[in-house]
């Protein structure tokens, strides 16, 4: 298996002769959002069978980056977020879409895909109505992977998505604040912990930042992977944490 990190909560996990997308932001912009660090991934990025959309806000299911992935890639969404893309995309895109909720098992390719439970805010915000449940994805190839989205930590964690070989587990976030529903570098090491993996890889920090905030907080923009490799070490040392950068892979033995 080879994981390859975009930035943010943007990954590629190869496996199985099969490549899915994880929540794909692939521009250098979202809205009030810009890319602070390297460009905007290569147009391979958006090479794949599947994409993973884990929830509706604008930084996850970024409707503007959907033209930059293959056209035929299936499009597994949270249940309700279909009828946002028709809305938006039209059903050339929503035709594609495979809705699932906590439970549902998807194959695709030479992978199940399982969707578990997120604890997040399933609203689109700002000035949208949409809504849908927020999930996270564990894929069981060789080896197995849980794929967080945005989510907090919540007591049927392990049960219901462990024991995994990989996570990839958001730890920061996009401004000078990180609001609930989220997981900071100590919660997020918390949560690799219940869910067994042996190695993490950091997503969903220093990548985007807004526009005019650079200098306020800047310990919130690359500080949370280094701090989250220290807090998994404090929390369980046996676990092999990758920092990468965006466009950087690790290959990942079952």
């Amino acid at each position: 298996m080879r994981v390859t990190w975009w930035g943010h909560s943007t990954t590629t996990i190869e496996a199985n002769g099969t490549r899915l997308l994880t929540d794909p932001v692939l521009t250098p912009r979202i809205a009030h959002l810009r890319r602070r660090r390297g460009p905007a991934p290569a147009p391979e990025a958006g090479e794949c069978d599947a994409v993973l959309i884990s929830h509706l806000h604008a930084d996850h299911l970024h409707l503007t980056s959907l033209p930059f992935v293959s056209p035929d890639a299936a499009l597994v969404v949270p249940r309700g977020a279909a009828r946002l893309i028709h809305a938006d995309r039209g059903p050339r895109y929503s035709d594609r879409c495979i809705e699932v909720a906590p439970g549902n098992q998807v194959r695709i390719g030479g992978l199940e895909i399982t969707a578990v439970t997120a604890h997040h805010d399933g609203r689109r915000l700002p000035w949208s109505a949409y809504s849908a449940q927020p999930v996270g994805y564990r894929v069981d190839g060789a080896p197995s992977v849980w794929f967080a989205g945005d989510t907090d930590l919540y007591d049927g964690l392990a049960a219901e998505t462990g024991p995994v070989d990989v996570a990839l587990v958001p730890v920061g976030g996009w401004g000078p604040s990180l609001g609930p529903g989220h997981l900071d570098p100590l919660r997020a090491a918390e949560a690799v912990r219940r869910v067994g993996a042996s190695m993490a890889v950091p997503v969903h920090f220093g990548t985007f930042w807004p526009i005019g905030l650079d200098w306020v907080r800047p310990d919130l923009f690359l500080a949370p992977g280094d701090r989250f490799k220290t807090a998994m070490t404090e929390v369980d040392p046996a676990v092999k944490v990758e920092v990468l950068v965006p466009g950087e892979s690790v290959e990942v033995s079952p």
